[in-house]
């Protein structure tokens, strides 16, 4: 068995402001770095493999948090938001022709205009996770998580999720036999004492 250890990036100005990122390369904020330097991976993981989806975001949340450069894979980039990449969510949700849909009414076909589908990220991500050869902390997106985590859950898109994604935590997948199975608690970031 394998263990997958996936790990959101830190904020960016674009989260802070709502906006959504997809493929777009923006950095961290200095908040963030600030507040990632005084973390670090928990105990049984500072020596497994360390991927990480290309961009910046991603690369130096790993490069803080374990104190080396992550190991790039294409896989790991975060969905394609296509038109709405740097719109903002709420004003899309209170615009009855954009088509905006919130999560929990999406299913695996759910495509913004001129972007990507869950399923489209899901036939990328499952091939990738069923062949890693060891135990892996991947730092990516709240999308590439959210596809993962439903793969591992059986999770179709319909209705409340059953996890919820948040920062400085691993959230674990065991990796068996091509199967993805979710462990239900996610592990903590270790913070440096003050």
């Amino acid at each position: 068995m394998i263990r997958l250890a996936l790990l959101r990036h830190g904020h960016t100005a674009w989260n802070r402001a709502g906006r959504i990122q997809g493929r777009t390369d923006v950095p961290l904020d200095d908040e963030a770095r600030a507040h990632l330097s005084g973390l670090r991976l928990p105990l049984g993981w500072e020596e497994a493999d360390l991927v990480s989806s290309p961009l910046r975001r991603a690369v130096e949340t790993g490069q803080i948090v374990a104190g080396r450069t992550p190991q790039v894979h294409d896989a790991l980039i975060e969905m394609n938001w296509g038109d709405w990449e740097g719109g903002k969510g709420v004003e899309l949700r209170a615009d009855p022709n954009s088509g905006f849909r919130d999560i929990e009414h999406w299913g695996w076909d759910y495509c913004p205009p001129g972007g990507e589908s869950p399923g489209a990220l899901r036939d990328r991500l499952v091939p990738w996770a069923q062949g890693l050869s060891c135990d892996t902390v991947t730092v990516c997106h709240i999308g590439i998580m959210r596809v993962l985590m439903a793969a591992a859950t059986g999770w179709n898109f319909e209705g409340p999720a059953p996890f919820q994604i948040k920062r400085d935590r691993l959230f674990l997948i065991n990796v068996a036999n091509g199967e993805l199975r979710a462990e239900p608690d996610p592990i903590r970031l270790l913070r440096d004492a003050p």
